[in-house]
């Protein structure tokens, strides 16, 4: 019988929780606010995962949002919200979820929140994202992944 090492322990922890890259414009204020306000929303959503030292994976989600009115660009958001993970004594098969699903589904709510404060700072009707089910958008990954072997960035 074999001992289990502290090696051998599965480990996972959030290190720290930040607001990598930010950005909000309204390249057409203050006419757009004088515009009857039925917007059209795009939005894009983007993930990276980067090793770090010892078992440390940075982790970051990409969020863009682009609000117009006709062909007028009301408001262009971009936040990345990023996240330093601790991940030990998992297999390669556990970890792969656990960082391209499990930490952008931490992330969003704090990339939500944010969002939505620049929106409203910017003088707009309040941004409330829906939810995002990261584990259809991993498994979607996978799938274009073995049918295209050569991506290899989680987008």
């Amino acid at each position: 019988m074999s001992e289990i090492t502290e090696n051998d322990e599965k480990h996972f922890a959030i290190q720290k929780i930040y607001t990598k890259d930010i950005s909000f414009e309204t390249p057409n204020a203050p006419q757009i606010f004088t515009q009857k306000w039925e917007p059209s929303l795009d939005f894009n959503l983007g993930t990276h995962v980067a090793p770090l030292d010892n078992a440390m994976y940075e982790v970051s989600l990409t969020i863009t949002v682009t609000v117009k009115i006709a062909d007028n660009t009301a408001y262009l958001v971009e936040v990345n919200q990023a996240g330093i993970f601790s991940v030990a004594g998992f297999s390669d098969q556990e970890i792969s979820p656990m960082l391209g699903s499990f930490c952008p589904n931490i992330l969003f709510p704090y990339a939500r929140e944010v969002v939505s404060d620049l929106v409203n700072k910017g003088g707009f009707p309040q941004l409330i994202l829906a939810p995002v089910n990261f584990d259809a958008l991993y498994l979607q990954h996978l799938q274009q992944a073995q049918q295209a072997p050569e991506s290899k960035t989680l987008n």
